[in-house]
């Protein structure tokens, strides 16, 4: 059960228009004309995007440790802000939570983000920490079909879900490639936190959405479809122009059995999460599940917004179906999201 979410920003807010001129500065050995860099950053489908940095401050970042000290920094300071917001928003104080689950796939930390927040924010020293790394966009969705999982076993506990994803940081000078500008104009920054209960906590009577169930599929021989090649300078993308393709021809492969196991079919779901891939994957999911562009405008609406956010994408768009996107109760919601190895994963909610 859904008890609360919240979402946080970074405060450096920078139109498309302003990031053109940013990249065309960090990208020097950028080939496209100042009009194909425009159209580029046009077509991604994104008007705005928060910084964890200000622009000036990209240009005096050299390398992997000055981006993991800018990542911790950062990361902690909205990892606090989301779950402080989440936890008001359900009521509880921090020494309630049982369990704290974190993904990211743009930082490392050792200590984790999760250890680091637990000497800011109350947590029980007996609070069960799982760090994720490495899922990229599809940790959200993977990350709450886990922490569902952690509950059923304690249906009378509190689990938060945290991801903090600041792709800016790991933009590369030094690539000229096609996938590197496209990260440049479609990846932002931010953090989303949702906080669950177990079925026999005082909340489950009022806590909505329910978590119904989830399913994963992961896609052989996909390892170059998506991720990071780890070089000195810090991560740098792999992104194959295949991926659309991919999601049209295999999505409804995962939707449709997780639907069918409750007897329920596509027209049955009230509210389709999907993750903001960017313009030609939301066009896939579109004809791989036969959705009309209504079904799919919160999508494009928080893409347009803050960008692609990765793992906390799919997050902020439960925020909005929690709140003034809110679906009938006893409605059905599918929330997806997809990423490296390739894989996807699909969880069906009930309000």
């Amino acid at each position: 059960m859904i008890a609360g979410t919240g979402t946080a920003l970074p405060n450096h807010v920078y139109s498309q228009v302003q990031l053109i001129a940013l990249a065309r500065a960090l990208l020097p050995e950028l080939d496209a004309s100042d009009a194909a860099l425009a159209r580029l950053f046009t077509a991604v489908g994104v008007e705005r995007r928060c910084l964890a940095l200000p622009a000036e401050a990209y240009a005096q970042l050299h390398g992997l440790g000055a981006r993991s000290r800018a990542w911790i920094e950062v990361a902690k300071q909205l990892g606090e802000r989301a779950i402080s917001e989440a936890l008001a928003g359900a009521e509880l104080e921090p020494a309630a939570v049982a369990q704290l689950v974190t993904t990211t796939v743009t930082g490392i930390a050792v200590p984790t983000l999760d250890a680091r927040l637990m000497n800011c924010m109350g947590f029980s020293p007996a609070l069960k920490r799982v760090p994720m790394f490495g899922l990229g966009c599809v940790g959200g969705a993977a990350g709450l079909a886990r922490v569902t999982d952690y509950l059923r076993a304690y249906p009378d506990q509190v689990a938060v879900l945290l991801a903090v994803e600041l792709c800016s940081l790991t933009v590369q000078r030094d690539d000229s490639s096609v996938a590197n500008l496209i990260a440049s104009g479609l990846f932002g920054d931010g953090a989303a936190a949702v906080v669950l209960v177990g079925a026999e906590h005082p909340l489950a009577r009022i806590a909505k959405p329910e978590v119904v169930d989830s399913r994963a599929v992961f896609f052989p021989e996909t390892e170059r479809m998506m991720g990071w090649d780890i070089v000195d300078t810090g991560f740098k993308i792999v992104l194959s122009p295949e991926v659309p393709a991919l999601v049209e021809r295999e999505l409804a492969g995962l939707i449709d059995p997780l639907l069918a196991a409750h007897g329920l079919e596509r027209r049955d779901v009230a509210a389709w999460i999907a993750h903001p891939g960017g313009p030609k994957v939301i066009r896939a999911v579109q004809a791989a599940l036969g959705l009309s562009e209504a079904q799919l405008e919160a999508t494009r609406a928080s893409l347009a917004e803050v960008g692609n956010l990765s793992s906390a994408s799919v997050l902020f768009l439960l925020r909005e179906f929690c709140g003034h996107r809110r679906p009938k109760p006893g409605s059905y919601g599918v929330l997806f999201a997809l990423g490296p190895a390739f894989c996807a994963e699909a969880v069906l909610l009930r309000w």
